[in-house]
């Protein structure tokens, strides 16, 4: 096809042919929240390096979850900051643990809002890292899944519709599965964190969920954000040890493996839209040199694009506020 029999341009003449041709819509029902929940009560402490996140306590998360329910939004992560630490991150698999509370707190106000549970335990060790270290600070794989396996157990007890292991251990989403399929948790289905780069765009999160490693990087257990095909291993690993959805971390600079993720198994691929991201987006919105609002939809957009079925993002009720008013005022490409 060549032009002037060709011309592009007579599918972009009007909103209604743009919208006929379209090729990806966004909906508030693809994004899932995360939140930060600590132990108190009144509290609602904003992250400095996050503007419009929070920490809060647990008597917070009703309002949340009616909040993000009026949007369209039907899911959430949970991340937890616990009120002591130690050296094998006790806290994160405790029966009252701060996110197993916040777990029967959101089901005691909505049974049938879906809730995700952070896989980890970085937010409980007093060292920061991801699993159990031996005397030269080498993070112990396989003790470490024994400790993943009954943070899991104890997040599906407590009432988690899904476990997303975020730890990057060799072998945990069969560990993982294993143990909760023999506590009579099949049907909670596991979403893994296949693809999990060590990247400077963490940075906030790291206050956010006070997990900030005391010494070193992770390198020696996330991957090296250079190396693709190793992505495409990881994956098929967690895939093969029955991971029923994959994860690609962080989204943005890396939008290429999820579409090698998604071409190469056809799997639920979710994205993470992480705290460095969401963090220069708005630090330049406040200085007015972007558009927030088109620049967040152009970027969630293009996850979906890229091979995303779903998003999870700190720009999810922004997000879905600007798709209600686009929809609203017959914009095509965004769904409440």
């Amino acid at each position: 096809m060549q032009y002037p029999e060709y011309r592009p341009r007579r599918l972009r003449l009007n909103p209604i042919i743009r919208a006929m041709v379209r090729e990806n819509t966004l909906s508030s029902k693809d994004f899932i929240y995360p939140l930060f929940v600590k132990p108190g009560v009144g509290l609602r402490d904003e992250v400095s390096s996050m503007p419009g996140q929070f920490q809060i306590s647990l008597d917070q998360l009703p309002a949340e979850i009616d909040e993000l329910k009026g949007l369209g939004i039907g899911a959430v992560i949970l991340f937890g900051l616990p009120e002591h630490k130690d050296a094998v991150g006790s806290e994160g698999y405790a029966e009252h643990g701060i996110v197993q509370e916040a777990i029967r707190a959101i089901k005691k106000h909505d049974p049938d809002f879906y809730v995700i549970t952070d896989v980890c335990l970085c937010e409980y060790t007093d060292h920061g890292h991801c699993g159990v270290l031996d005397e030269n600070n080498y993070v112990l794989n396989d003790v470490t899944l024994e400790l993943l396996a009954q943070e899991a157990v104890s997040h599906a007890a407590a009432g988690a519709d899904m476990v997303a292991p975020s730890d990057m251990m060799d072998g945990r989403v069969a560990a993982i599965r294993s143990a909760l399929d023999h506590e009579g948790y099949e049907n909670v289905p596991i979403m893994a964190y296949s693809a999990k780069f060590c990247s400077a765009w963490y940075g906030p999160f790291r206050e956010a969920a006070d997990s900030a490693p005391q010494f070193g990087d992770r390198s020696q257990y996330q991957m090296d954000p250079a190396n693709g095909d190793e992505a495409l291993r990881e994956t098929e690993l967690d895939i093969e040890e029955s991971a029923d959805i994959v994860m690609v971390k962080p989204a943005l600079a890396f939008q290429d493996i999820v579409w090698r993720v998604k071409e190469a198994f056809a799997m639920p691929t979710c994205v993470y839209n992480v705290s460095g991201e969401y963090a220069m987006v708005k630090a330049a919105a406040q200085r007015g040199w972007i558009d927030e609002k088109r620049i967040v939809l152009e970027l969630l957009t293009g996850f979906k694009r890229a091979g995303a079925d779903m998003i999870i993002t700190y720009h999810a009720k922004d997000a879905a506020r600007w798709m209600r008013e686009a929809a609203h005022a017959g914009v095509a490409g965004y769904k409440r």
